[in-house]
């Protein structure tokens, strides 16, 4: 271990100090309390991940979660097999029908994905759960399989303490004005690119 004389030391603490009372000055100025509308969106992988990241911490305080997937069909994942293991604390629907290029079929699309916004809303509603992941949804508003005005209107007139967090990319200025956090997912470099597939416990 590198020697550390005591002087260093000292500064240390005292910038230390320093920072922890600026630090604690600013956690005092925040006292408002709110159901957040988070946005996680961008080119990077990671988006749903970092949404099923604050499901499990949600758990972890024993609340309850709602999960629609808007576009993402019913293979078999490995989240949805781990949150099955907290039972009724998680109600999970998967209610796309596979993405655009698979279905091919506009007309059946845009129904799931209403039928999906009509069980966000359902969830939404429900007074015991605490957070509600709408998993895709940016990519239903992309393609107009939704109207977007409706959906950011559904989304700001939900309960005060109730959280939500979208995910997706591209998504729309309406919906990023409404939300409280925008979170844009980077893509700095992808394995896909160097033709590595998608692969259990990464990408599924």
């Amino acid at each position: 271990m590198t020697q550390i004389d005591e002087r260093d030391a000292e500064k240390h603490r005292a910038k230390m100090e320093k920072r922890k009372a600026v630090q604690d000055a600013e956690v005092a100025q925040k006292t408002i309390e709110k159901g957040l509308l988070i946005v996680n969106t961008g080119p990077g992988k990671g988006k749903t991940t970092a949404a099923f990241g604050l499901a499990l911490r949600m758990l972890g305080y024993g609340r309850r979660v709602g999960v629609v997937q808007f576009i993402k069909g019913a293979w078999q994942t490995g989240e949805k097999d781990a949150f099955a293991a907290f039972g009724d604390k998680v109600v999970w629907h998967t209610m796309g029908e596979g993405f655009t290029w698979e279905t091919q079929d506009l007309k059946r699309d845009i129904a799931a994905a209403q039928a999906a916004w009509a069980k966000a809303l359902d969830l939404m509603g429900d007074p015991t759960i605490s957070l509600v992941v709408l998993d895709e949804l940016n990519i239903a508003l992309r393609y107009d399989y939704l109207d977007l005005d409706t959906v950011v209107a559904g989304l700001s007139g939900r309960r005060p303490d109730l959280h939500v967090v979208v995910t997706g990319r591209n998504a729309k200025p309406a919906l990023v004005e409404a939300a409280d956090l925008v979170t844009e997912m980077g893509s700095t470099k992808h394995h896909f690119s160097a033709g590595v597939k998608a692969q259990q416990g990464i990408e599924f």
